[in-house]
């Protein structure tokens, strides 16, 4: 639970319990998780020589900035339920059209990190994440996906993303996307 959580759960204001949690006064333990201020004591999780534990968040643009915060406490939430320590949490913004996610690319360079989770899919790439968590799984290494029933029918999913990047490169990313969702549309004979 994080301290946003805990003040509502409480009764206390937010501004009030940060305030304590910065002059040390909470009742509670409570322990810094990237941006997040989650209650409770770190959990120390599996064997040390295990390796890490990594919460990837992204967003496409600056302007999303909040929706990062949401995003990590709902990844960190569930993989603490799952039981995992986790031990770091990376963020990153900026489009993911062209692959160019920098320090997730780093995390998969890193061979200390043993488990790297994310909220969809296309968090971390647009195409082949079956291949990223192929050769990950050949290191003994993993990438879970928390939110995995995007989209139900893989046919439908694959077609969707390579007409979406089709439609970016001609028309932009704002109006590709919108194209492209419009194009499902009209062949599935409903919304997607």
């Amino acid at each position: 639970m994080n301290l946003k959580e805990w003040a509502a759960a409480t009764g206390v204001s937010y501004a009030t319990a940060r305030r304590r949690y910065e002059s040390g006064t909470l009742p509670v333990p409570a322990y810094r998780l990237g941006r997040l201020i989650m209650m409770g004591e770190p959990s120390t999780g599996a064997a040390a020589d295990a390796g890490q534990t990594v919460v990837y968040a992204c967003v496409s643009s600056a302007d999303r900035e909040a929706d990062l915060d949401r995003q990590v406490a709902r990844v960190t939430v569930w993989a603490t339920g799952q039981g995992l320590a986790v031990d770091r949490v990376v963020t990153e913004g900026g489009p993911a059209f062209n692959g160019d996610r920098k320090k997730f690319i780093a995390l998969l360079r890193d061979p200390s990190v043993a488990t790297i989770v994310v909220e969809h899919r296309e968090r971390c790439a647009r195409f082949g994440v079956e291949y990223v968590q192929a050769a990950l799984a050949a290191q003994g290494r993993r990438l879970l996906v928390v939110d995995t029933g995007e989209v139900d029918d893989d046919l439908v999913r694959d077609v969707t993303q390579i007409l979406t990047s089709l439609c970016v490169r001609l028309y932009g990313r704002t109006a590709g996307a919108d194209r492209a969702r419009r194009a499902v549309e009209v062949v599935t004979g409903g919304s997607v």
